[in-house]
């Protein structure tokens, strides 16, 4: 069945709550978490200083703004600023409980240092150095050290160069290549400590290569992980120059060229009637940047787990920015959707089913972020711009009632969180983490 991107818009979502952000000022990044512990999740708005650009310019924080589900403001650190940069690259925070505590910390870097941030109130726990003036991309965690919990920092430059770190901010190493936007750290080989994706570059604990891509172009832009052929391991599927799946030995198993660009990548169960997995993908087939003066064009896709398309959009708009990753859980015993936004073109945020037909819509333009809010094993969607947040669900929820009081676990997807989403899918059937 072929989704009419005019007249089809699936079941109408709930909304559950609008919410006023715009005292965290424009151009924010929205992260999840409990951040207080009440056992309901908190919008952390993240903003960038007005030096924070696409390419190499320095990445750092501006203003951290904390709101919870009523919009009710809890703390704010820095200075909401209106010369704030672009969303074009990550902004380098993110939500963890960094040192075991049971606790949500936010880290970040801000004023050229690596702050450690408590989650409750915005107040500083931890100022460190950076490792190098440029290691200020991104911020991914990982299991570097062998421990029961993921204690180590990976920070990187914009293309070239990864810095890992310990608990303690001491340099375990440091890599060189062609490290992609945002490395994926996962324990492959089940021996309790995390491999490192970084880019076309698989790296072991210590910073070793292990095998390496071969005949790709560009750079990695998304890396996922999952056992997509259901033989019990997991493989490494990467959209780049092209879509590529590798076996965790460093074996290509397959290769999708039937796109232009891939650009963002997704692993589910979008069709739970095939074997394995699928791979859902954004081919941007026409860049609006390219100096030819064209209207920018991208199409969703998606392959099945031996490679194999199973259908690409024809759009009938224009749009070249979309934003694809995968939502599990928005009804109990729901497959996995394909939440696209960022459409352009008129085309409003969706969740698409593993056979291209809308499942819900969100009428409100924006970036998104999705989880379980509340803590009752269903995810909900936020979609927000400069001023508003606005809170959609499959079915209807009371935020009014008191949380339960008993903190939210933290899922790996929230504490990578990244403008270009990639993740795990079963992971806990090989990894301890």
């Amino acid at each position: 069945m072929q989704h009419d991107e005019q007249n089809q818009h699936g079941q109408e979502p709930f909304q559950l709550a609008s919410i006023d952000i715009s005292a965290s000022g424009p151009r924010c990044k929205m992260l999840l978490g409990d951040l207080n512990g009440d056992g309901r999740a908190e919008l952390l708005l993240v903003q960038p200083d007005n030096r924070q650009d696409v390419r190499y310019i320095p990445h750092q924080v501006q203003c951290l703004t904390a709101y919870d589900l009523n919009g009710n403001m809890l703390w704010q650190r820095g200075k909401p600023s209106l010369e704030a940069g672009s969303q074009g690259s990550d902004y380098p925070a993110q939500i963890y409980d960094i040192d075991d505590d049971g606790c949500l910390e936010v880290l970040c870097v801000m004023d050229g240092r690596f702050h450690i941030i408590d989650g409750a109130t915005g107040a500083i726990k931890e100022v460190h150095d950076l490792p190098d003036p440029h290691a200020h991309d991104c911020i991914i965690i990982a299991n570097l050290s062998g421990g029961e919990h993921a204690s180590d920092i990976i920070l990187k430059d914009r293309y070239h160069k990864m810095w890992a770190l310990n608990r303690n901010f001491e340099l375990l190493w440091m890599h060189e290549g062609n490290v992609g936007h945002f490395p994926w750290a996962s324990d492959l080989n089940g021996d309790g400590y995390d491999e490192v994706m970084a880019g076309y570059d698989l790296l072991d604990h210590r910073g070793n290569v292990l095998w390496s891509c071969r005949d790709l172009e560009d750079h990695a832009d998304c890396i996922w992980v999952g056992d997509v052929n259901g033989d019990g391991v997991p493989e490494l599927v990467i959209g780049g120059s092209v879509t590529v799946m590798y076996d965790r030995d460093g074996q290509e198993q397959w290769r999708y060229e039937g796109s232009i660009e891939s650009q963002h990548i997704a692993l589910g169960r979008f069709r739970p009637d095939l074997p394995g997995l699928q791979i859902a993908g954004l081919d941007r087939m026409v860049r609006e940047d390219d100096g030819k003066g064209l209207k920018g064009k991208d199409a969703l896709f998606l392959v099945d787990s031996q490679g194999n398309e199973l259908w690409k959009e024809e759009r009938k708009t224009s749009g070249w920015l979309t934003i694809a990753e995968t939502l599990s859980n928005w009804r109990i015993g729901a497959p996995d959707y394909i939440l696209a936004y960022r459409r352009g073109g008129g085309v409003y945020p969706a969740l698409y089913d593993g056979y291209q037909n809308v499942v819900a819509e969100f009428p409100h333009e924006g970036y998104a972020v999705h989880g379980d809010l509340l803590g009752l094993g269903t995810e909900q969607v936020v979609i927000y711009d400069d001023e508003l947040a606005v809170i959609y669900s499959s079915k209807q929820m009371d935020l009014s009632v008191p949380p339960s009081g008993v903190s939210q676990p933290h899922p790996k997807r929230l504490y990578n969180s990244t403008l270009y989403p990639g993740g795990e899918v079963n992971a806990d059937l090989f990894s301890r983490a």
